[in-house]
Formats: structure tokens, C-alpha cells, sequence
């Protein structure tokens, strides 16, 4: 697995985004950010207000509608819900057969997307929502007819978003996306926790709120900077007999260890329900 952690220098061509929701706004703001041009970003959004969104934070003109504005792109993203997909390439696809094809929707595998739009030059994302402020973290798939030139644009794409690395085999994507895809939603249903556990310790809401913010993003950085696992910076913060000790016990008492990683298969497994129902 190859991993950034930065944009790498590559000029970017023409890019069409098909569906215009947060991923896409936040992948079309970070390209801006480094240097891409509005006018060298076409977005085909159906929605008007979504449209409106997009024109006045990042200065695009959104398309309503499929046309031949979205020609001259040669690379497109497809950002729309998998459900939609496949009425989305009907849409679309004339007007960009010849483009390199970026999917960022979650479960739709490269056969589906190759034999909807009938062009061998597919590549997979699977980003997660910290792609909102630059954060985030990709995994990229790329079948075998994307070149060399063609991967270093789907890097300089997604590293506008924040960090990314490769895998070598697509159906890592379905636990991409149970891990890291819909792990935000992870870290806040704990953080609920932590501030309603916090609540009911005296604590005022606000007071809670950023001792467990603060406390993901520290142990989170710790473990970023660190060369130990998990487990052994876990235990150099767990002494016997300790506060912490009472509460990973009363954690592993109540199998909450072995209930996220059932929880984690379940995402897993509905990825690749995803693909099966609205890749057909």
C-alpha cells in the first residue's frame, strides 16, 4: 500500500464532478484551494439549490443537466449516491465516454461502472468526511487500463482532501469502507457518549463536549506520531487497580470490544450488499 500525506505537484486537467453533494463540494473546494481553476471544473447537479450552494462557495457554474459541456473534461468524478448511479452514466455517459472515470460512491465496483459507461479507464475512491476540512482519508483502486499519468491525477485529486493510499485488490474497498468510510460516525456515536456520560457526572454540556473533543484529537495525534500499537499505548495509560482499569473492565465485561468489530463486518458486508443491489 502506497500512502501521502500531501498534494503531490501535478497539473490537473479539465474535471467534471457528476452530483455536486458535500463529497463533491469538499473535493471541488480543496482543488481551488490548490490552484485549480473554477473555470476548469464543470459539475452536473440537478439540484437547484445544491447548484446555488456550489456557485457561491467555490465560483463553479453548475450544469442541471447532462450536455456537451461536459466534453471537454478529461477526467470525471462521479460523486452521486450508488442508488442513482446507474441512471446518472445514462445521463451522462455520451458526453464523457473518453474521460478517465473516478467513482467516489460507496459499493459501486469498477464491472458495473465499466460495462454502464463503456470505458476500461476506472478508478475507485473511497474518502470519509473529515474530506469536509482537509482531513480525510482515501483509499484508491485503479484498474489496470489507468496509466501512470492517470493515477498521479487521481492522487492529486483526492490528496486536495487530505491523506489517501492504494490497494491492490477492489474488494479492500468494502473494508475500507467499514473502517475508515463510516468510521466518523464511529468516533461521534463514542463522543455522544463521552459528553452524555460527562452530563451525568456534573459536568456541564459544554465543559464535556471539549474534554472529549480535545481527547480524540490528542490520542488520536499521540498514536499518529507514535511507533507503538494501540494495545501498548493503551496499557501505558492503564495501571492496575486504576480509574482507567475500572473502565476498560467494565467495557470488556459488557463485550463492547467484540460488539464494534460484529458492528464493523455489518458495514462491511452492506458495502458489498450495496454493489451487489445497484451494481446490476
Amino acid at each position: 500500500m502506497r500512502q501521502n500525506t500531501a498534494a503531490p505537484a501535478h497539473a490537473l486537467p479539465v474535471i467534471a464532478f457528476i452530483g455536486g453533494g458535500n463529497m463533491a463540494s469538499a473535493i471541488i473546494g480543496g482543488l481551488i484551494d490548490q490552484g485549480q481553476q473554477a473555470s476548469q471544473i464543470e459539475v452536473l447537479e440537478p439540484g437547484a439549490e445544491a447548484r446555488e450552494a456550489l456557485r457561491s462557495t467555490h465560483g463553479v457554474e453548475p450544469l442541471p443537466e447532462a450536455g456537451a459541456a461536459l466534453e471537454r473534461a478529461q477526467v470525471v468524478v462521479w460523486a452521486v449516491k450508488p442508488q442513482v448511479f446507474r441512471d446518472a452514466a445514462a445521463q451522462a455517459g455520451a458526453h464523457v465516454r473518453q474521460a478517465l472515470h473516478l467513482s467516489v460512491a460507496a459499493g459501486i465496483r469498477c464491472d458495473s461502472i465499466v460495462r454502464w459507461l463503456g470505458c476500461e479507464r476506472v478508478a475507485r475512491a473511497m474518502p470519509n468526511t473529515p474530506a469536509l476540512v482537509r482531513k480525510g482519508m482515501s483509499a484508491l483502486y485503479a484498474r489496470p487500463a489507468v496509466g501512470a499519468a492517470e493515477r498521479q491525477s487521481v492522487e492529486a485529486i483526492m490528496a486536495c482532501t487530505g491523506e489517501f493510499l492504494w490497494v491492490e485488490n477492489e474488494k479492500q474497498l468494502d473494508a475500507v469502507t467499514a473502517l475508515s468510510g463510516s468510521g466518523p460516525a464511529y468516533v461521534f456515536y463514542f463522543l455522544e457518549a463521552m459528553v452524555r456520560a460527562g452530563v451525568g457526572m456534573g459536568l456541564s454540556e459544554p465543559q464535556a463536549y471539549r474534554l472529549a473533543v480535545a481527547t480524540f484529537a490528542g490520542a488520536a495525534e499521540l498514536a499518529r506520531r507514535s511507533d507503538e500499537p494501540p494495545a501498548v499505548l493503551r496499557q501505558r495509560v492503564t495501571s492496575k487497580g486504576g480509574t482507567t482499569h475500572a473502565a476498560l473492565q467494565a467495557l470488556e465485561d459488557a463485550g463492547v470490544g467484540a460488539s464494534f468489530e460484529a458492528a464493523m463486518h455489518a458495514a462491511e458486508r452492506r458495502a458489498h450488499a450495496l454493489g451487489d443491489a445497484f451494481g446490476a
